[in-house]
């Protein structure tokens, strides 16, 4: 098989003509994703199902992709790396296979895929700073007792702050427990090794890491998982069934938990993202991001009647995203009148976030705001242009 040659041109952003600002929601695709896709529809077919041309290398590429992935994410020999739909899905897979009894703690500042599928859930208050974050963790997790799972995001889908996931889990790790990382808004941004920040878990959605829609990746510890119920019963996911109701014998490893004919082209697509970035210069990607960011939050202070919204704090170490509330103004009215009048496309509303966003609507002073707030996100193929045309666009809504 031949080994792919990185370019500057694989992290290329296609698509052009207007101004996309919402890449938290979907981040664009990027070339890399696209020629992996079009290199493969020649000869793509079955994957684990046959021993023709195509089936055999669709096979070997699914299982290339799922290797890329465990380098790219930094994951411990043995881990399983599962291919899911999205973040969403791979969090209620985990969700599903955890052993009876199992507690799970998360905070209420998560995304509703971090904050709902989660059973016997102990939920804690967002805090106000990392440090709160880890004192708050540490006193939850010193009185549980039996199978213990902390669960918090990496990155904030609405303050893009950045949670402090490695103290989290020297603490979790104390007091016997697991910790899992959505790493939905953080992987695009910032290199993540689960061996080195000590996940047990780490979820991930492809459109928020410049693939297609329709992918997703859970990595971390086979135990949980081969223990477990399939996620999806079926084909694949079988290694040998009876003549009787019941009389299945389950596959292990992550065909255990990929039922069913695989997104092949999905996997495909976001392992060749991955693995042009894990041949990029990051380093050089997160400074230009933060100098975006800078600019996007200084000319936000001059725009009258708007507030960006913070946990953590103005200080606090961020990502590509930022919120804020618009006083007098409907947020939905404003992204409207900024994509029919400027070309330009951000988000408005409470981003699967609902419980995080009435808190921040209500320390910024604007608890009636039904609307929610109004979020900027960016990163790959975003310049400063595109920055001045929002806040331009944005002074004169």
């Amino acid at each position: 098989m031949s080994v792919a040659v990185h370019t500057d041109d694989d992290l290329a952003v296609i698509g052009a003509g207007f101004v996309h600002l919402d890449y938290a929601a979907t981040a664009p695709c990027v070339r890399a994703a696209a020629d992996a896709v079009n290199a493969l529809l020649p000869s793509y077919g079955s994957v684990h199902r046959g021993t023709g041309p195509r089936s055999q290398t669709s096979t070997l590429e699914y299982e290339r992709a799922r290797d890329v992935l465990a380098d790219f994410l930094g994951c411990h020999p043995g881990d399983q790396v599962v291919f899911t739909r999205n973040t969403t899905d791979a969090l209620n897979l985990l969700a599903r296979a955890l052993p009876p009894g199992t507690t799970t703690v998360v905070f209420d500042g998560e995304h509703h895929a971090n904050l709902l599928p989660w059973p016997n859930a102990l939920r804690l208050p967002a805090p106000s700073s990392p440090d709160e974050a880890v004192t708050a963790a540490d006193r939850a997790l010193r009185n549980l007792r039996g199978p213990v799972l902390l669960t918090v995001t990496g990155a904030s889908n609405v303050t893009g702050e950045v949670w402090p996931i490695a103290r989290l889990a020297e603490v979790a790790h104390r007091h016997g427990a697991r910790i899992a990382v959505d790493a939905a808004q953080l992987a695009p941004h910032v290199p993540i090794s689960v061996a080195e920040i000590g996940a047990d878990y780490v979820a991930l959605s492809g459109h928020k890491l410049y693939a297609p829609f329709g992918s997703g990746v859970l990595a971390g510890r086979a135990d949980w998982l081969d223990a477990a119920e399939p996620y999806l019963a079926g084909g694949g996911a079988s290694a040998a069934v009876g003549d009787r109701i019941g009389d299945v014998r389950w596959a292990t490893g992550p065909a255990r938990h990929e039922g069913g004919t695989p997104n092949l082209l999905g996997a495909v697509s976001l392992a060749a993202v991955c693995s042009a970035l894990a041949e990029a210069d990051r380093s050089a990607l997160r400074a230009h991001e933060q100098e975006l960011l800078a600019q996007l939050r200084a000319g936000l202070r001059r725009v009258p009647g708007v507030t960006e919204v913070s946990l953590f704090g103005a200080h606090s170490e961020r990502v590509g995203i930022v919120s804020v509330t618009l006083t007098g103004r409907d947020p939905s009215e404003v992204a409207t009148r900024l994509a029919d009048d400027h070309g330009i496309g951000v988000r408005a509303g409470k981003f699967c976030a609902h419980p995080l966003v009435r808190r921040l609507t209500a320390e910024a002073g604007d608890a009636g705001c039904a609307g929610g707030l109004l979020r900027v996100s960016f990163g790959l193929g975003t310049t400063a242009a595109d920055i001045d045309c929002l806040l331009a666009a944005l002074g004169s809504v």
